[in-house]
């Protein structure tokens, strides 16, 4: 008798919700830190005035990440509750129409009406709110919200993308502040996008292509605008 093996998958899904949050803090970091750098500095300012700016720029880009995050994902984790609790009810109130929903959705998925009955049946003697929560509301663990989480991934992310350009700030040569933090950054952003891409299992030219072109045009328009405004001396 041939015994089937069981063969490992290696599903990426459940690194959706900190990786999104941990792709875009980093590359908001590096983007916003180092537009404002090249920004300032093309407006002929000081050394010191350029480094506060991007210093400032990283606690305060830091924070907002933080809070967005938070507030974002509390919202996605109170409609979530507030579901769950109105399910609660209609389990208790007329269970068996809701049976009867859970069936109608695995018909509606390709199960035969009498097996769809019975599959019904069977996840709701074990756990009706969880069967209900993943079938009927598409919650789940893997997409359940996690807000704090989320808020410390954005803010750690952001931080440590922000550092970069600061970093090169320190390092480039005075008369060639602009080019250097620039294409450091584009370099680091192509990383970013090859990092986040391999760990989510996605393409990774494509992915490394998008940050990357974003980035140089954010960098490109605050250079402009920092060049006109030194220029005009407004």
């Amino acid at each position: 008798m041939t015994r089937l093996r069981a063969h490992p998958e290696r599903h990426r899904v459940a690194r959706i919700g900190w990786l999104r949050a941990a792709v875009l803090g980093a590359n908001d970091g590096i983007v916003s830190t180092a537009s404002l750098i090249v920004g300032v500095a093309a407006a002929e300012a000081g050394m010191n005035t350029v480094l506060i700016t991007g210093v400032a720029g990283l606690v305060a880009g830091a924070m907002s990440m933080a809070a967005g995050e938070y507030v974002s994902v509390s919202s996605q984790s109170d409609t979530e509750r507030a579901d769950l609790a109105r399910e609660r009810i209609e389990l208790k109130e007329d269970i068996e129409s809701e049976r009867q929903e859970l069936t109608d959705i695995y018909v509606k998925r390709g199960v035969a009406p009498d097996l769809a009955r019975q599959v019904a049946l069977q996840l709701m003697a074990k756990d009706a709110l969880s069967a209900h929560a993943r079938d009927e509301l598409g919650i789940s663990e893997i997409s359940t919200a996690h807000p704090v989480q989320a808020a410390f991934t954005s803010a750690a992310t952001f931080a440590a993308g922000a550092a970069l350009p600061l970093l090169m700030l320190l390092v480039a040569p005075a008369n060639a502040l602009v080019p250097t933090v620039s294409i450091a950054s584009l370099v680091f952003l192509a990383l970013l996008g090859a990092i986040g891409a391999r760990a989510g299992g996605a393409k990774i030219l494509v992915a490394t292509a998008r940050v990357t072109f974003w980035g140089a045009l954010a960098m490109a328009l605050t250079a402009g605008i920092g060049a006109l405004f030194g220029t005009t001396g407004l």
